[in-house]
């Protein structure tokens, strides 16, 4: 499946309290991110009834795999989004030929599919 193609301008401020603010989170917030960043959705391909998704912060905390992602609907002005921090979703995809294991990098309970079924095409290009 194709990743999304979906991109949004971060929402500094908020994105600069919650980063400051979650456990495991940097330790100087600027430094991640920039005032005029944009974001792609790293989900599949999904219909409009169906949150993006982007992938702000991995906490740095040994007992809670939380991250921290940036959630959004709409477009333009009618854009609508939050921050949460969620925790990591626990599939991985076992490869018994090469015994490799891949994590999904998604937070739990995301819609289908999993990370490691999403292809993404400008990557893709890019390489």
């Amino acid at each position: 499946m194709l990743q999304c193609t979906a991109v949004t301008p971060v929402p500094y401020a908020e994105a600069l309290l919650a980063l400051a603010t979650m456990e495991g989170g940097p330790e100087h917030a600027p430094d991640v991110l920039d005032p005029d960043e944009f974001l792609l959705c790293e989900l599949g391909e999904h219909d409009e009834s169906t949150e993006h998704a982007a992938h702000l912060w991995a906490a740095d905390i040994s007992d809670d795999d939380q991250d921290l992602w940036l959630l959004w609907t709409g477009t333009g002005s009618h854009r609508v989004y939050h921050l949460a921090t969620l925790p990591v979703c626990p599939a991985r995809l076992r490869t018994l030929a090469t015994g490799t294991v891949t994590l999904c990098a998604y937070f739990d309970h995301h819609p289908a599919p999993h990370s490691f079924h999403v292809t993404d095409p400008l990557g893709d290009l890019i390489t």
